[in-house]
């Protein structure tokens, strides 16, 4: 099988539903179309990184290779040298490994295929359906006319066959600025079709390649390089999506005229995430602002930032099967992949404590120098991962917000005079309060702890209301956490314009915390791991920004399930 499935903890890709384009490809292999071959390929530009899109796109074209024992490609569409970069190539096929995919020896790139379409180009010019243009390129937009207006012929569209290769011969040597020609295709100004009024297929850029370096100063658009580089592969089948649906009947024209194979084309549905933005140029935007860190800020919806923010390809890969294929574009629900990926996380992070706001507890009648380990459940939902032990001391560490001194109705943690549960601990009543004596701020708690309660359990059988979570500040690690949330504050910023983008940004998206304490066996945690941090979120380390003497945690999701809530409550109206 030419499409490797690689694992990530043990776990195998999952084969995705049933689907208008999966139904499309198994009845051309029923039919024996392509002699019952399957080659798909993934065909990405490297001007900017791999999103949560992008994903959607890799899962099916992979996929379907491998359910038919085919082919899928990984092809650079680089013919843009302006934009590229060999640092977005990297992040690009690094991005793919982690989703879980290999395309093996099957690594492309449109550069690979200049000569072959410098000769094709050639071959339109002879066959007179392609010429040289040298109107600026507002006069190309303006004789091309609109939707409800036809356009108009260049007044260079009859030049003859022999002045035409002579031009393109002098624009592939670098006789001509930028600007000056581009070679179109013949067609028809008055087509219905806006893309086959004589489209341009080659421009020139004096711009140097970062794999064919001055090579080249003309460059084919990617309506040209497309199905020429799908034909010079042997693709059987091209997926991509809707916005490519009314460019097929250009794609089937260029390969008509050249007399070479013909792909089958089938377009789905994008994906569009709500209170985010899935357009690289936009995202580019946000980059170069400074409006993010960079490509692979934890905000982002890139896959670099989803890996370093502890999202998992497993979850990822979920995401995409929940939401499926389709044929109309619709909005999915951030809730939904927040979803995915906790509930994910929650078959398979370690549980551990950590205090994010600390607040000194002092045990009164707890021995000075005595030190207890108490044992921790790694995973209730998995038995397997085992158990821990967790020190216990006189001095410990709660959160700020599990104590109230005044406390309303319903607030059941830690007050004056009353009695909570410490995790996998004792009972723990409050006795004493210190203030700050400058801001009269709640300093330290003054408590004393029921030794007969080892375990969480009462002899006399009393009940707590509250069980709140610690760390002994004896073995405490200090650590960064970073508490991320959405991108955006608005549902919809991807229909914003660029120059108002900027401003919808939510400004609570990042909060830094520092001075947490957390339990001593996260002192060196797995740099590929996502924790639980109990009663707080999912939590992984940061792969950029920790070192030997900063532990940084980034918050991956909350604990809190905005999709859960909403499917229960659609669940208890439609049986109401």
């Amino acid at each position: 099988m030419s499409v490797k499935m690689s694992r990530r903890g043990g776990d195998e890709i999952h084969k995705l539903k049933s689907d208008f384009v999966r139904d499309a490809v198994s009845q051309d292999v029923r039919s024996n179309k392509f002699g019952g071959r399957v080659q798909t390929r993934f065909p990405p530009e490297p001007n900017g990184y791999l999103h949560i899109g992008h994903a959607k796109s890799i899962c099916l074209n992979f996929g379907i290779a491998s359910e038919h024992n085919g082919v899928c490609s990984l092809r650079f569409d680089d013919t843009n040298p302006s934009n590229e970069e060999s640092e977005f190539v990297e992040s690009i096929m690094k991005d793919v490994r982690w989703l879980g995919f290999d395309w093996g020896p099957h690594l492309r790139y449109a550069s690979d295929y200049f000569e072959e379409l410098y000769q094709f180009a050639l071959q339109l010019i002879r066959s007179e359906k392609a010429y040289v243009d040298s109107l600026s390129a507002d006069d190309i937009r303006a004789y091309r006319g609109t939707l409800t207006e036809t356009g108009k012929n260049s007044p260079y569209r009859d030049r003859t066959v022999v002045e035409n290769i002579e031009l393109f011969k002098g624009m592939r040597a670098g006789e001509f600025p930028e600007g000056s020609h581009v070679l179109r295709a013949k067609i028809d100004m008055c087509s219905g079709n806006i893309n086959m009024r004589d489209p341009v297929m080659y421009r020139i850029v004096h711009a140097r390649h970062y794999r064919t370096g001055d090579k080249w100063c003309i460059y084919p658009l990617y309506d040209f390089a497309h199905g020429q580089s799908d034909a010079l592969e042997g693709v059987t089948h091209s997926v991509c999506t809707l916005e490519f649906e009314n460019n097929r009947p250009l794609y089937d024209w260029f390969l008509d005229e050249l007399s070479v194979a013909h792909p089958r084309q089938i377009e789905f549905a994008r994906l569009n995430l709500s209170h985010t933005v899935l357009s690289k140029r936009k995202l580019g935007e946000l980059v170069a602002g400074g409006h993010v860190s960079g490509w692979d800020d934890p905000r982002m919806p890139t896959l670099s930032g989803m890996r370093r923010r502890g999202y998992t390809p497993t979850s990822l890969r979920n995401f995409c099967e929940t939401i499926g294929v389709a044929k109309r574009n619709t909005t999915v629900d951030m809730a939904l992949l927040e979803h995915i990926v906790r509930k994910d996380l929650n078959s398979c992070a370690p549980r551990v404590m950590g205090v994010l706001r600390p607040l000194r507890v002092v045990l009164l009648n707890y021995p000075e120098e005595k030190v207890e380990h108490v044992e921790a459940i790694n995973n209730p939902e998995d038995s397997s991962m085992g158990t821990r032990s967790v020190p216990f001391s006189r001095v410990l560490y709660l959160e700020k917000d599990d104590f109230n001194e005044d406390p309303p109705k319903k607030f059941y943690r830690l007050a004056p005079g009353r009695e909570v549960r410490l995790r996998y601990a004792y009972f723990i009543r409050c006795e004493n309060v210190v203030h700050n004596p400058e801001t009269g701020e709640v300093e330290e708690l003054h408590c004393t702890y029921d030794p007969s309660t080892l375990g969480g359990m009462a002899p006399d059988g009393r009940k707590v209301k509250a069980t709140l979570h610690w760390v002994s500040a004896a073995h405490s690690v200090d650590a960064e956490i970073r508490l991320y949330e959405r991108l955006f504050s608005v549902e919809e910023p991807s229909a914003l314009t660029s120059e108002i983008l900027a401003s919808s940004l939510n400004p609570e998206s990042l909060q830094v915390l520092r001075g947490c304490k957390l339990e001593p066996s996260l002192a060196q945690p797995s740099s590929d791991s996502t924790y639980q941090f109990e009663r707080q979120g999912y939590f992984c380390v940061d792969s950029i920004e920790s070192s030997e003497n900063k532990l940084v945690f980034n918050r991956t999701v909350a604990l809190r399930d905005t999709w859960a809530r909403i499917e229960s409550k659609r669940h208890a109206k439609r049986n109401n």
